[in-house]
């Protein structure tokens, strides 16, 4: 895959002369626009659903996290705009500023005083109208900074030393940083983004076979030495053996399912939600769709995911076949992003992996999360506006210069 990578100079299409602004807009995939919007109007529905009975109790105001994820909301398409009108070239140039303010507010968010603690964990900080978690700005400062090192270490790919140990060293201190937190969701995903885009781009297999093995220790290792993460592995084999504690979420989870059947109970309807399916409004959203929308919901929302993930592949095919190095790996690397988080969160929601605090991408409540994967999908948006469109077949039996005209007899 992109074996053509290896030995390229750091160059992109992204230097060459720009399209007019309007342009750029005017070209962008219609299909992956319109299905982002979707689902994100969908989350916002279904945000004010899972969480207003809670809001009203806790807070006095069932509107609460509605207005707040509105203004998340409008934020986050600013995001995608300013995703869209970036040129790559200027991506590939500040990816390694990126990557190191990045790293600088995980270590920032960890100083008393300045990091926020809730739920047990220190992950963000407070902006006062917003809180701001930096883990979600580092997955994407990491995965700008991934397509330009691969481009700019070409050959050096082939070395361990020379390719691969700076990445070992730059995911060892940001997991270093993001395990004290704690937030291992989200150094998982950071070492499936740089690990997806070393491979494609042209990272020698021995390398993604050893690489991979030592991963799955380190992992394995991190799950079994704390233990509230082993209660959760636990949970995941048998939740019914611990009814009350580990095994709680994922039992409420599957009743709401069961309870939604094939139409659901109704939007708004639902009782899962109310004080039994903790933090129903972020993690466990999908459950609170499959009760309220039931089977019909579930797989819509699964339908637009796998829409939004192929219209990204396309893309990056594209890119790929028109030699566009840095935006075809830009374009992988949020693919995997945005399909990894995803299929995480659902497999959580149903009772298919152990339970971790990941959000289900564009959906869930969270301003920061909603934020950085827009601008992300806002990047592979601008770098489809600059593609050449598909050459048409010429039609057979026309030796004409319009083929729409009529011949002249």
């Amino acid at each position: 895959m992109m074996s053509w990578l290896r030995g390229s100079k750091a160059e992109s299409a992204g230097t060459k002369q720009e399209q007019p602004i309007l342009a750029r807009l005017v070209n962008v995939d219609g299909w992956l626009l319109g299905t982002v919007l979707l689902i994100m109007g969908l989350g916002l529905v279904m945000v004010f659903s899972a969480s207003s009975a809670r809001a009203a109790h806790d807070l006095g105001n069932p509107y609460y996290y509605l207005v707040r994820q509105s203004i998340y909301l409008v934020l986050s398409l600013a995001a995608m705009y300013v995703g869209m009108r970036v040129p790559a070239r200027v991506w590939m140039e500040r990816g390694p500023i990126l990557l190191w303010i990045s790293i600088g507010l995980l270590l920032l968010v960890l100083i008393p005083g300045i990091g926020m603690t809730v739920n047990a964990s220190r992950r963000w900080i407070n902006l006062v109208l917003l809180r701001f978690q930096p883990s979600e700005f580092f997955k994407f400062g990491l995965l700008v900074f991934m397509a330009g090192y691969v481009l700019r270490k070409g050959a050096a790919l082939e070395s361990f030393r020379q390719g691969l140990l700076p990445v070992v060293a730059i995911l060892a201190i940001s997991g270093f940083l993001l395990l004290l937190e704690p937030d291992m969701g989200a150094f998982v995903v950071a070492v499936v983004i740089a690990g997806g885009i070393l491979f494609l781009g042209g990272l020698p297999m021995r390398f993604v076979l050893g690489g991979g093995l030592v991963v799955l220790v380190l992992f394995a290792l991190l799950a079994i030495i704390e233990p509230y993460r082993l209660a959760r592995l636990t949970a995941y084999r048998d939740p019914w053996a611990h009814p009350f504690d580990s095994g709680f979420q994922l039992i409420q989870s599957l009743i709401a399912f069961g309870r939604g059947g094939v139409f659901g109970v109704g939007l708004g309807e639902g009782v899962q939600k109310m004080f039994y399916l903790p933090e129903a409004h972020t993690d466990f959203i999908l459950a609170v769709i499959g009760e309220e929308l039931g089977l019909v919901g579930v797989l819509t929302v699964l339908l637009l995911f796998v829409l939004a993930a192929l219209r990204m592949f396309f893309i990056a095919r594209r890119a790929e076949a028109q030699d566009r190095r840095f935006e075809a790996l830009l374009c992988y690397g949020v693919l995997i992003w945005f399909s990894m988080q995803a299929l995480a969160s659902i497999g959580v929601n149903l009772g298919t992996l152990p339970t971790k605090g990941l959000t289900l991408p564009l959906m869930s409540y969270g301003g920061s999360s909603l934020l950085f994967m827009a601008l992300a999908i806002g990047v592979v948006l601008g770098v489809s506006a600059t593609l050449q469109p598909a050459e048409k077949p010429a039609p057979v039996g026309l030796d004409y210069p319009d083929q729409y005209a009529r011949r002249e007899t």
